[in-house]
């Protein structure tokens, strides 16, 4: 076994993703050779353990090819220590907006998309000039939900104008891809496109951009929250206990970034009965409480399951909009209130000053022997 083989068997292991090699690449470092034995060390750029693994398994498989008996790939990624406190940014890529609302949630299906388009409308309808961002690049759901379905935004030299609609500016991936085209990009293709969608959209001097962020606590959030200044974050959640678990993993998230919190959206908090108007708890109400005291912020809106608000995401016409006089819409503008009172007062304490942090590797993956 010599340097040559070795590296002759690692230049047929692609890096993942790429049609590049890892020698090619220049990651294979501190190669070490004991008659058969063979330790490396890779350092790779992602944190992801998939690819620490995968560049494991084809190193493994090509050496063992060539002869080699026994195999240690040292897998070298990006981390920063958890007791390592974070170093304030101020990174703004866009900034012509004064403000950014990013709205998250643990899980998928709590209504968040719902949330973000009448928080949005409701803001405008008090007069803020508001911007609307679906940065859910796998499910874009807000070209539906705002009426936009099948309309591509134009360019304007090197840049992209929103669309407009119920007085907001509107982007989403929807708009710019086939409909029902699926996406499968990995977390270096997720960071780049949110960071196009603020850099490269012809956004205006807009009072607030609303945000409406994949469910989770990923690459978009983290992209997000070091391109610009997050102002105050939002938590969408519904009663179920599951809902609440998944919630305060973003919760935590806004507490690690050092994003003011506006509060807590608890959907499906009741039903409004069409015919009679009645409420009724089916799925329980208020449940957010603990979790609202457990990271000292507040249950800004119960939003009950009412039809009229699934018809108005379901045709284009929010609820906020065509029935502001509706229960729903009356606590949503209630909500909006709220939100708009806490970027105030984040504004007048000197601003939005999330961190830069970056993810951590998972413990196991820094170092895989074979």
């Amino acid at each position: 076994m010599t340097n040559e083989i070795v590296n002759s068997a690692l230049s047929k292991v692609l890096y993942p993703g790429f049609t590049k090699d890892i020698v090619t690449f220049g990651f294979v470092n501190s190669i070490e050779i004991d008659g058969n034995n063979v330790s490396f060390n890779v350092a790779i750029t992602s944190s992801s353990p998939e690819v620490a693994k995968q560049i494991v398994d084809e190193s493994t498989k090509e050496l063992k090819a060539v002869g080699a008996s026994s195999i240690s790939c040292n897998i070298k990624a990006p981390k920063i220590p958890d007791a390592t406190p974070p170093t304030p940014k101020s990174k703004n890529i866009a900034p012509q907006v004064k403000n950014f609302l990013m709205v998250s949630s643990g899980k998928g299906g709590v209504g968040k998309s719902t949330t973000s388009v009448n928080v949005a409308i409701s803001l405008a309808a008090q007069g803020k000039k508001v911007g609307l961002l679906d940065a859910d690049i796998y499910g874009p759901n807000i070209p539906r939900m705002m009426g936009l379905e099948g309309i591509r935004p134009e360019v304007n030299g090197n840049k992209v104008l929103p669309l407009k609609a119920y007085g907001i500016e509107v982007m989403s991936m929807g708009s710019l891809m086939e409909e029902g085209q699926s996406l499968m990009w990995r977390g270096a293709m997720i960071m780049k496109a949110i960071e196009q969608f603020l850099r490269d959209i012809l956004w205006s001097e807009l009072d607030v951009l609303v945000i409406d962020m994949p469910p989770g606590t990923g690459d978009a959030q983290l992209t997000l929250a070091q391109s610009v200044p997050v102002t105050a974050g939002l938590t969408v959640t519904t009663p179920q206990a599951v809902s609440i678990d998944d919630s305060r993993r973003s919760l935590d998230m806004f507490k690690k970034l050092n994003i003011p919190l506006a509060g807590i959206v608890e959907n499906m908090s009741g039903f409004i009965a069409p015919d009679t108007g009645v409420e009724y708890d089916i799925f329980g109400k208020g449940t957010s409480g603990p979790m609202a005291k457990e990271f000292d912020t507040n249950i800004i809106a119960e939003i009950p399951i009412e039809p009229s608000i699934r018809e108005g995401g379901d045709t284009g016409q929010p609820i906020t909009f065509v029935a502001p006089s509706s229960e729903s819409s009356k606590r949503y503008a209630k909500a909006a209130e709220s939100i708009w009172a806490t970027i105030e007062a984040v504004n007048a304490s000197g601003g939005a000053t999330n961190e830069s942090v970056q993810p951590t590797t998972p413990p196991g993956v820094s170092a895989c022997s074979v």
